[in-house]
């Protein structure tokens, strides 16, 4: 593959750095379905209920492992982030935003490598697969960056076993990707993503038979303020934060035909 491949256009998601926090995850880390790392928020065992989180490239960080605590709690449901850039390592934060040519290279390299979606929906259907067989009567997928673009992509599979798929500053994105999408999906752009691409999604998804449980909505912020960019001691990105997470709640809510409070 030559270094030179740009696999990600998106020039906010391959320059904004990432975020330090103080917050203390609740969950719990043990492998499953496969990975030997994943991150488990909310009942240990499988309820009625799970999710399953597609990190962005940074990997495990507090604001992603935050908001998949808040989906726990506020769904009741199993929430679980498995690592899925195994065996590779997620991409280091002191390495970001890239300075040189070279560095740029590799970050590309990476989208086209460890962080490449196809490679990644195989990963995702198995663990939404495993967690139906664990008994979970609703598996919904939602995914941040990169992730965003894996979750509809297995939300597309003609055997998917998601019930409900959401992106949030999703990149990567074709209108084309949403094609075959087989379920209810959240949608929430950031102003760094492409308008007309998000958009045609748009247009796509609501002419499809579940368009009554999609949502979506532009936020006005940048890409990243949902997971490991996200500045949570910065007023207004904490605001737009709670806001998104409201929503996916909502929208897992309504997909699953739970009550949400």
């Amino acid at each position: 593959m030559s270094t030179s491949t740009i696999h990600n256009p998106n020039v906010a998601c391959c320059t904004i750095p990432p975020v330090k926090s103080d917050y203390v995850p609740k969950g719990i880390y043990k492998s499953y379905a496969g990975f030997d790392k994943v991150y488990v928020a909310g009942p240990e065992n499988t309820g009625d209920i799970a999710l399953v989180c597609v990190f962005d490239i940074f990997g495990f960080k507090p604001q992603t492992q935050q908001g998949a605590d808040i989906l726990a709690e506020k769904l009741n449901a199993q929430v679980i982030m498995p690592d899925f850039f195994e065996p590779a390592e997620p991409w280091p934060v002191e390495h970001f935003p890239p300075k040189t040519h070279q560095e740029k290279a590799k970050l590309q390299a990476f989208f086209g490598g460890p962080a490449k979606p196809q490679d990644a929906v195989g990963r995702l259907l198995t663990v939404g697969k495993a967690l139906k067989s664990d008994g979970a009567k609703f598996v919904g997928t939602f995914g941040f960056c990169w992730g965003g673009k894996v979750t509809i992509l297995a939300g597309s599979d003609a055997a998917t076993p998601f019930d409900a798929v959401a992106a949030t500053h999703p990149a990567m994105l074709h209108a084309a990707d949403v094609n075959e999408l087989k379920v209810p999906l959240g949608f929430y752009p950031s102003n760094d993503e492409p308008v007309d691409e998000c958009k045609k999604i748009l247009e796509i998804v609501a002419t499809k038979p579940f368009a009554a449980k999609n949502d979506h909505k532009f936020y006005n912020s940048f890409h990243g303020f949902a997971a490991a960019r996200a500045d949570l001691d910065d007023p207004e990105n904490k605001k737009q934060f709670e806001d998104l997470y409201a929503r996916l709640i909502r929208f897992f809510g309504n997909a699953s035909g739970t009550h949400v409070h």
